[in-house]
């Protein structure tokens, strides 16, 4: 039997075995005596053979249990859990490799990441299947006639667009294959991000021409399926990506440990003047289309979510993670957390928030955002006294959109898998790349539509203070060499400003957000910035001195210091499955709830230390949380944006690979 075959019968077993989409695959014949002409000519057998490419994100180092939950925190919205409950500041190489990833300070022989099968050796694995069946279909497939074949080919070709995307984000540059491996390319060196970048778009415009729409076919009438609109977004999230800022080897050092510099693409075929109109032509054809659209409230989209319902009830959801029902740990890691026992996790397990809102997101709201209070939370489930509570003081905040009390048809048994299926990508998202789009080539009325669809939803007929209206932005510093973001971020009057601030507020625990501050140049400023604004929120200053009036005075612990404490008054809400809070609104602030006395509480319970610096202070070091951040030997996140290249696999490279970024080498 060849490789090729081989790969072929893996892929068809493994998805059989796991993924319920595909459940009539059980069923398929034996391919052990098919060859590439039969297997590519047949489109039952070529679909087995595309389904194949999407096994590898059940791998408990890939997708399932390694790459969601470790990649995306932090940013100026979200953090990893122990950031903020107070790791050990002894020294850069003393805390939890996990930690040290949410940190930008990775290592080649971290843990977590440093085995044979880990994410990046997946999503290579990813890469050949692609190869192998867009070969087979370009021979065979007779695409050129055949629509559903063509179909297969574009999804083929997408699949290795987002794989080689997602490789680009997570690890920089990395060896470019086209065409299924052979004895000359095993041990292939690295290739420039540039050239990757092409590849990744040319895939795109030819796999939208393939793809059905979203509903147009009984192939894209689930979400877990690859569409036209899901491609057209993704091409737009790259073009953003080529185009816009990155820590990167210096010309021609790519794969020479060069330490590289942040800077822009110097290729004429990246250029954002090149690229933005061909990516908001693509989201001018798909708004036109009709066949996407956002779910009418906020509240049921993440109902849906939860509820596994995402995959065929709602327009808004372009493309998930292909799960089974039984696979996968979104919920399991990003869910508001429930201590052990209750009727939500069946086997009384305690599960949720490994990663957290930054403790000052909530105030970065309307407070008629109806995403506020869903997005983000401060309470928790507690199984001893089967109530929800308080979790503690304001740094802890958790993810409101995913809960366990609302997976109702798919009900989470406390297992290291939950079975929910992680969005890649929904059309808010792309309406606000179509928005950033138009504004960096000087459509101010095309960007105000598409930025006021997303803020109409989230506002939901109600006026907001702290956002500028829509029709209100000007175009500011919008430009196409994205200097127009650094320039405008701070100014919410403007069209950049506004986008800069309702991608954050919109996407808020998607994890998107790390990107997108890497590719406005923005990461490290962000970072800084968010620093200097928990500061102020712990100590009751700058746009949060309104609190400091109603401070109390006290001294720590051991009588080293004082500090202010601010509190906050808060009931559960069992029926709506919710704490109620009040003191934080502008309106509240000093203030008791109207049905409060000292002698009938009326179920109100006061926090008396809510607010506080000590809240955020390491009860190890002594150090304030909203320093760990970002924390390496570069004081500067950008240089480690990318992760190495990990040991095991550098190993099997016979020194092909090299790390840059000043990462040590193998």
């Amino acid at each position: 039997m060849n490789m090729k075959k081989f790969i072929y019968i893996l892929a068809v077993a493994l998805v059989a075995a796991s993924c319920n989409l595909f459940d009539n695959a059980i069923e398929s014949p034996s391919q052990s005596t098919y060859a590439d002409d039969v297997v590519f000519s047949n489109y039952t057998l070529a679909e087995y053979s595309v389904y194949g490419i999407g096994e590898i994100f059940g791998h408990t180092n890939s997708y399932r249990g390694r790459l969601h939950p470790f990649y995306g925190t932090n940013t100026d919205i979200e953090t990893y859990s122990s950031n903020s409950a107070g790791t050990d500041d002894s020294g850069l190489d003393a805390v939890d490799d996990r930690v040290r990833m949410s940190e930008y300070n990775s290592t080649p022989n971290d843990t977590q990441l440093n085995t044979t099968t880990n994410g990046y050796n997946e999503i290579v694995t990813g890469i050949e299947r692609a190869n192998l069946c867009i070969q087979g279909l370009r021979a065979y497939g007779n695409v050129d006639s055949d629509k559903d074949m063509a179909y297969l080919l574009g999804e083929a070709l997408t699949y290795r667009a987002f794989f080689y995307f997602e490789l680009v984000k997570m690890w920089g540059e990395v060896p470019l294959r086209t065409e299924p491996v052979s004895t000359a390319t095993i041990y292939q060196k690295k290739s420039d991000r540039d050239d990757i970048y092409k590849v990744i778009l040319a895939d795109l415009e030819e796999a939208i021409d393939y793809l059905y729409w979203p509903g147009e076919a009984p192939q894209t009438q689930r979400a877990d399926r690859i569409n036209k609109a899901f491609a057209i977004g993704l091409y737009a999230r790259a073009a953003l990506s080529a185009s816009g800022w990155a820590w990167r080897p210096d010309e021609g050092k790519v794969g020479t440990g060069n330490l590289g510099s942040l800077r822009l693409t110097t290729d004429p075929e990246l250029a954002a003047s090149v690229l933005y109109p061909k990516a908001l032509a693509y989201i001018d054809r798909l708004s036109l289309s009709k066949t996407a659209s956002l779910e009418a409230s906020y509240e049921t989209l993440w109902r849906k979510f939860n509820n596994s319902e995402h995959l065929t009830g709602t327009p808004e959801v372009l493309w998930v993670v292909p799960f089974s029902d039984s696979r996968g740990r979104w919920n399991y890691t990003h869910a508001y957390p429930h201590s052990a026992g209750g009727p939500f996790i069946t086997n009384n397990s305690a599960r949720g928030g490994n990663t957290l809102p930054t403790a000052n997101l909530w105030f970065k709201y309307d407070k008629n955002d109806s995403r506020r209070d869903l997005t983000v939370v401060n309470m928790r489930w507690n199984g001893e006294t089967q109530q929800w509570e308080l979790r503690g003081a304001i740094n802890y905040w958790f993810w409101g959109k995913y809960r366990f009390e609302w997976m109702i048809n798919n009900p989470y048994n406390g297992g290291n898998d939950d079975g929910v299926k992680p969005i890649v990508m929904r059309y808010s998202d792309v309406l606000l790349m179509g928005a950033e789009l138009a504004a960096c080539t000087g459509d101010i009325g095309k960007a105000q539509g598409y930025l006021g669809e997303v803020r109409d939803r989230a506002m939901a007929g109600k006026a907001a203070t702290k956002y500028t209206a829509v029709s209100a932005l000007t175009l500011g510093s919008a430009s196409t060499d994205m200097n127009g973001m650094i320039a405008d971020h701070n100014n919410p009057s403007t069209i950049l400003g506004a986008i800069f601030q309702e991608r954050a507020l919109e996407l808020a625990g998607e994890f998107v957000r790390k990107q997108d501050l890497i590719r406005w140049g923005l990461l490290k400023i962000a970072l800084d910035e968010e620093k200097a604004d928990l500061e102020d929120l712990a100590k009751m200053q700058g746009a949060y001195a309104a609190y400091a009036p109603y401070a109390t005075e006290r001294t720590s612990d051991d009588a080293t210091r004082t500090f202010k404490t601010y509190p906050l008054y808060w009931r559960e809400n069992h029926a709506a499955q919710k704490i109620e809070f009040f003191g934080l609104d502008a309106d509240q602030i000093g203030k008791t709830p109207a049905d409060y006395s000292t002698t009938d509480p009326n179920g109100w319970v006061v926090m008396e230390r809510y607010i506080s610096s000590e809240a955020f202070r390491n009860t190890t070091s002594g150090a304030y949380t909203w320093n760990y951040l970002y924390r390496n030997a570069q004081d500067d996140p950008y240089p480690r944006s990318v992760w190495p290249m990990y040991n095991l696999t550098m190993s099997t490279m016979q020194g092909a690979l090299v790390n840059d970024y000043g990462y040590a080498q193998f």
